[in-house]
């Protein structure tokens, strides 16, 4: 595996990112249902407040993320998902840094996400990464951690 190259996503890209993170939830929640991310219907409408990052081992799309900015004082990072057979390999921490990066460049002064509680993993990941929990917030799908980064002191 790798190196890894982490860029823009492609438009012809979009299925496979789509495929991509579908199966992470599958392998997460046991089952998935698609009608219940419609926002990966329209992975190819991209603008100057959305960016959707792919990480590639050779032509294969093993990882993707993408962030949206909220407002000019922050953004939030959604979709993150790597490839089962390339977990704890780096792919997750190139493609974090990446957005991070891009939020810098931005100019917004905080970077936010949120994932399940119970995947203590993916919330060790984040820790381990430089952000900070902030709170649980209980829905329909169980509980979710929320995470922010502070880019301006």
């Amino acid at each position: 595996m790798g190196p890894f190259q982490i860029r823009r996503m492609q438009l012809d890209e979009a299925d496979a990112v789509r495929a991509l993170i579908l199966e992470g939830l599958r392998e997460h929640w046991g089952t998935m249902d698609p009608g219940l991310n419609r926002d990966l219907d329209d992975l190819v409408a991209v603008g100057g407040d959305r960016l959707v990052l792919v990480a590639m081992d050779g032509p294969h799309v093993v990882g993707t993320g993408t962030i949206v900015r909220r407002s000019e004082r922050w953004a939030e990072i959604v979709r993150m998902s790597v490839d089962s057979g390339h977990r704890r390999a780096g792919v997750g921490r190139l493609l974090l840094d990446e957005l991070v990066a891009v939020a810098r460049r931005w100019g917004v002064e905080r970077l936010v996400l949120e994932t399940t509680a119970a995947w203590t993993d993916v919330v060790r990941f984040y820790a381990r990464s430089g952000f900070t929990l902030t709170h649980f917030t209980d829905g329909e799908f169980g509980r979710d951690a929320w995470f922010e980064m502070k880019l301006v002191d």
